[in-house]
């Protein structure tokens, strides 16, 4: 029988109902469908409690304590599966993860061009022939991963090296930080990119001395590069986000973000929700584009999901992206020059640096009148200054503290900064996996006390902001284990010393961020992130014990069961 869409006022309401009264209570003799005993359970309660044991049925958790006691919950159809130690977490909550994209990023969609498996232009250069060489020419080569720090020649790519190994096919290679594109000759063609052609508003044209462009493209002058690439089909949309369920169960992901959902890639996940096979719960945040305008549009043209239960696909809110990256790139907005020069700038409006501040206040004021949740990407620390203004201003006129708006990434936010967000009640979302990658090369960029305080957990959390972690996947690769560890460590990956050891955080702390603090974004603490009774059983067995193991090796510990809803979705081995 088809199902009768909700309207928007509806859901709303179905989300208010289960924030109220959360997960219907058991009855005193329902059995167990799953006991899993004998191991370090991680309740993740205000508490930081821990049990042996832990019973779910129903889809969520019926009982928890000793095995004994938890072994009453049992029924003849139970399975009970002895940890033998092992650590058992919620599930991790990701709260910045492109999913679709991350499917893509697998093959056959995509050549992995990633450091440190790939270290020189070169060895680039070899992997992109040997995908030319299976392909008929005039098809296009995509690519992710590069990374110009691990390059063996010391300098920056150019259309030339990718030229000679793919005469007869357009190449275009994401940085790993998606904020770039290296492209060669025939893609720049393609796309009409000359000496003449002038980027879009925050766009980077990267040229040579004679004005010719060198194939690098940054930020939103990317966007050149992808239009003229072909669409991907239905059957390869679905085929990438099969990619994706795979990835996030094998990596013990049971909630994520895609914090910039266009209406292709949401159509993908509701069709996954109606299959069945969307195996992680999904909250999402609506592209809206770099002006007022488009915003509006998008919004406008937004049709609430049909159909879907809440607690697995719930659009919450918009992403504004208000600046790029403080790396070597130079597009976050800072107050303070970086290393050689330069201070980035806004990326959203047009015209002086007042007008593009009013544009984006005028932004974040627009969504949040109309009843959204807003995602804001700002990395450089004047960029989080305008826009924790913005906030406050749009707070003002229509309060609201449960809206929870948020910083995205936020590398830079000053304590001051951080103290008004807590009295605001705007969160933080970090990227501690993200700090472990680049944490060595942001000396040269913003020199070593900007970049030792990137990402300042510790801070954060003093002054009382909310605070998550995703992993920004396929930025990273999804293990939310390694940014336990570098909570814990600040370990860079290069060079494995630590970078801001004031900012370092407790383990507790750590997993909260990449659990329960994701419930709290999404605005479902009431029902799932922890492993309290009643809540979801939504939950991970790591292949470990995670505190006696060496906190800089955390993020080997495999992943052994992932449960959603009380079901197993992936089993190791």
């Amino acid at each position: 029988m088809a199902r009768r869409f909700p309207t928007r006022r509806e859901f709303g309401r179905s989300l208010a109902g289960i924030a109220a009264i959360g997960w219907p209570r058991r009855r005193q003799d329902q059995a167990a469908d799953l006991i899993l005993h004998g191991g370090d359970i991680h309740v993740v309660d205000r508490n930081a409690r821990r049990v042996e044991a832990i019973a779910v049925g129903g889809g969520r958790v019926l009982a928890l304590g000793t095995t004994a006691d938890v072994r009453r919950s049992s029924g003849s159809r139970t399975q009970v599966i002895d940890l033998r130690g092992r650590t058992v977490l919620p599930g991790a909550n990701d709260t910045h993860l492109h999913a679709l994209l991350w499917g893509y990023g697998q093959p056959p969609f995509t050549v992995d061009v990633s450091a440190p498996a790939v270290r020189s232009i070169g060895e680039i250069a070899e992997r992109v022939r040997q995908a030319a060489a299976a392909r008929a020419p005039g098809q296009w080569i995509r690519g992710n991963g590069w990374d110009q720090r691990y390059f063996a020649e010391g300098r920056a790519p150019t259309r030339e090296d990718l030229d000679r190994a793919a005469p007869d096919h357009p190449v275009a290679l994401n940085e790993f930080s998606f904020h770039a594109v290296w492209a060669n000759s025939r893609a720049l063609a393609l796309a009409g990119i000359t000496r003449e052609t002038v980027p879009p508003t925050g766009g980077v044209i990267v040229k040579d001395a004679a004005g010719e462009p060198t194939g690098v493209l940054l930020e939103d002058a990317t966007a050149l590069i992808y239009r003229a690439i072909p669409p991907y089909s239905a059957a390869e949309r679905r085929q990438g986000f099969a990619n994706a369920a795979r990835l996030m169960a094998s990596n013990g992901i049971t909630s994520f973000t895609d914090p910039l959902l266009d209406p292709e890639t949401l159509e993908v996940y509701l069709e996954a929700a109606a299959a069945g096979t969307l195996r992680a719960r999904l909250t999402g945040l609506l592209a809206v584009g770099d002006t007022v305008a488009e915003l509006e549009a998008a919004l406008g043209n937004h049709r609430p999901p049909a159909g879907a239960d809440p607690r697995w696909v719930r659009i919450a809110g918009v992403k504004i992206v208000a600046d790029g990256i403080p790396t070597n790139n130079k597009t976050a907005w800072l107050h303070r020059p970086y290393q050689g020069g330069g201070n980035g700038v806004l990326l959203v409006g047009e015209g002086s640096d007042r007008e593009r501040v009013a544009e984006l206040t005028a932004m974040i004021q627009v969504a949040h009148d109309a009843g959204w949740q807003i995602g804001t990407h700002a990395t450089g620390d004047r960029t989080i200054d305008v826009t924790v203004e913005g906030y406050a201003r749009a707070l003002a006129r229509r309060p609201d503290r449960g809206r929870r708006h948020y910083l995205i990434h936020a590398d830079l936010v000053s304590p001051t900064t951080l103290r008004r967000m807590a009295r605001l009640g705007v969160g933080a979302n970090f990227n501690a996996t993200i700090k472990y990658l680049i944490a060595d090369g942001q000396v040269s960029s913003i020199g070593a006390t900007r970049a030792g305080y990137e990402w300042p957990y510790r801070t954060a959390l003093a002054a009382g902001v909310a605070v998550t972690t995703g992993s920004d996947a396929p930025v990273t690769d999804g293990n939310w284990r390694q940014g336990i560890a570098t909570c814990v460590t600040r370990l860079g990956k290069q060079s494995g010393r630590v970078s801001g050891p004031d900012e370092r955080i407790t383990l507790d702390q750590a997993i909260r961020s990449h659990t329960a603090a994701g419930a709290w974004q999404d605005r479902a603490e009431t029902w799932k992130g922890s492993l309290e009774l009643g809540m979801a059983a939504d939950l991970v067995v790591l292949g470990g014990r995670i505190g006696e193991a060496e906190p800089a090796a955390i993020g080997e510990l495999p992943v052994d069961l992932t449960i959603v809803d009380g079901s197993v979705v992936f089993e190791r081995g």
